[in-house]
């Protein structure tokens, strides 16, 4: 069947209408209790940013009108396996199979599955003809997307061998400093480190500064008040500053985090690396160098593809596609005649 935009936009505008209030409900509190690194604020957060900038009515429109093959009926069969590391993180692969007109076969992450079926099933009420299936094992699938870590991209691309697939690996971002931002600014960088416990492919995790970078203030002003911290994080960090101080190695103690210096994202989950440089173009050069390790780019004016503002690294709008690959672009790329007469069976 044919569907407008007007008709997507209006349905996932809807579907952000049935969201207002999320953080109050039992299944808020369901999906903190099955995944322990979830908190009720992350997922409060997680809805209210999907909310304003995804499935706000305007952004809808501003995003679909960008692509002639929306509203076209596709019916290709795309398998959707999505990552669970924090809260709704595979809804956004949900938004673009079903807008591109095509059937999204889902397998939520074991750690987001009380989120994911809540979803899915306030979708199905809303628009009952609107296909939402559940990948099966050994099916037929036409296309596929993919998130997961390093490994498990591996194992996708072994498993959807001889069909379209776009698999994501693991990626970190990253914050450009000048120098001269404001106690505001570096406070929102703050929130960009460490909304989700830091375990988010968007969360800041390098930050390039000049050389004379006082990073005892930096860490002072960008640390999360200790309450807003998840337990098992602040576990994390005691665990790390003790290594840290038996090694004597050289760190800035956040109180919730440390700091250190390097070149390369940090391996720990409560350590935030600082990459001290002399001039920006060291900066830039190492972006160029290790691009495809990086989802965004955090600062006030960076020179770079997916660079958004302080603040803004945890609310992704439609168009800010995870690596940068236009998933839509890729949807419609899945020719007719693969669907006809290349479909595999997995």
């Amino acid at each position: 069947m044919r569907r407008s935009k007007e008709y997507y936009a209006d349905l996932f505008a809807r579907l952000g209408e049935r969201l207002e209030g999320f953080g109050t409900t039992a299944v808020a509190e369901a999906a903190v209790a099955a995944n322990p690194w979830f908190t009720l604020s992350d997922v409060r957060f997680a809805v209210d940013a999907l909310r304003r900038s995804m499935l706000d009515a305007e952004v809808l429109k501003e995003w679909l009108a960008r692509y002639e093959t929306v509203g076209r009926p596709c019916g290709r069969r795309v398998a959707v396996i999505m990552a669970g590391n924090i809260p709704l993180v595979g809804f956004a692969d949900l938004l673009y199979v079903v807008a591109s007109g095509n059937i999204p076969f889902v397998k939520p992450s074991s750690k987001d599955s009380v989120l994911m079926a809540y979803v899915v099933g306030l979708l199905r009420e809303l628009a009952p003809g609107v296909p939402v299936e559940h990948y099966v094992p050994g099916g037929r699938y036409d296309a596929a997307i993919a998130t997961g870590s390093d490994n498990t991209g591996r194992y996708f691309h072994a498993l959807f061998d001889g069909i379209p697939s776009l698999i994501r690996g693991s990626r970190g971002s990253v914050a450009l400093l000048t120098g001269d931002e404001t106690e505001d600014e570096l406070r929102s960088l703050g929130r960009d480190m460490f909304r989700y416990s830091g375990l988010g492919c968007r969360n800041v995790g390098l930050v390039f500064v000049p050389q004379a970078c006082d990073l005892d203030r930096f860490a002072r002003t960008v640390a999360p008040a200790r309450e807003e911290v998840n337990p098992k994080y602040y576990n994390n960090y005691r665990s790390l500053r003790a290594q840290l101080r038996a090694s004597g190695a050289p760190f800035c103690d956040g109180g919730t985090f440390v700091v250190t210096e390097g070149e390369q994202f940090p391996v720990a989950l409560s350590n935030i690396v600082a990459y001290r440089y002399g001039r920006v173009e060291e900066a830039y050069a190492w972006l160029k160098e290790h691009d495809g390790k990086v989802q965004c780019v955090v600062g006030r004016d960076a020179l770079h593809p997916r660079a958004v503002g302080f603040g803004e690294g945890q609310t992704p709008r439609p168009w800010d596609y995870p690596d940068g690959r236009d998933v839509m672009e890729f949807l419609a790329s899945v020719s007719p005649a693969e669907t006809d007469h290349g479909t595999t069976e997995l």
